[in-house]
């Protein structure tokens, strides 16, 4: 069953069975329509599990792009970010710099309060 979003964003379920004629695919049949609503509530979940702790006025940032925004909220510098990410301060710094584009701000603090701002909302 596949699914299909007004952002033409797409996903797809599948039931399958190792048995050549399955007794669950005459219910598939019949009940359609109602699997069809459970395909799309589960997308709807998966997708919101996935990805709402990520969205900032409802622009979607990555994970890596949230996490710095979150550390920087802490007060950690790009530096202490590596540190705890593990990775470089200049990976830090690259997606501190996609995440204040994004947000059409200039200062990672701009970035930390429209964050912040979503929070309280």
């Amino acid at each position: 069953m596949s699914m299909h979003d007004h952002r033409g964003r797409f996903a797809a379920l599948t039931f399958a069975s190792n048995e050549a004629h399955p007794p669950f695919l005459r219910s598939l049949t019949r009940y359609e329509k109602a699997m069809q609503l459970v395909a799309i509530n589960v997308h709807i979940h998966a997708r919101r599990r996935l990805a709402e702790d990520c969205v900032v006025d409802g622009i979607m940032l990555t994970r890596r792009e949230f996490e710095c925004l979150k550390w920087a909220a802490c007060g950690k510098s790009a530096w202490d970010i590596s540190q705890i990410l593990g990775v470089s301060k200049r990976t830090v710094t690259f997606h501190q710099e996609n995440a204040k584009a994004k947000l059409g701000v200039r200062t990672i603090n701009q970035a930390v309060v429209r964050m912040a701002a979503r929070a309280r909302s």
